[in-house]
């Protein structure tokens, strides 16, 4: 049946990776070298500011990683609130008012 829900303990995936993905990502390190160069070509001499741009963000994203996304609580670089209050209110009380 589509959609059943793995037993507790159960891999959705017991025979893990596909060898083939490996050999596609070994194939595409083989050619990172010439795949850099021509990133270079376009960052330098591409026919279109887009184009450079974004072969430039690739070598940059490739030689550094990219950069990291801040994240705030306010939309103005504000503390992210993480506290949280829980009260327990026996069967016939009332919560206090504050």
């Amino acid at each position: 049946m589509i959609g059943t829900p793995f037993q507790p303990g159960q891999s959705g995936n017991p025979s893990g990776r596909p060898k083939a993905s490996a050999k596609v990502r070994d194939l595409a390190r083989a050619h990172t070298e010439a795949a850099l160069e021509v990133l270079v070509q376009i960052a330098t001499a591409g026919e279109s500011e887009a184009a450079r741009v974004a072969a430039a963000n690739a070598i940059l994203d490739r030689g550094y990683g990219k950069p990291t996304q801040p994240i705030d609580g306010d939309g103005e670089g504000g503390p992210i609130p993480t506290g949280m209050t829980v009260t327990f209110i026996r069967p016939g009380q009332t919560p206090d008012a504050g």
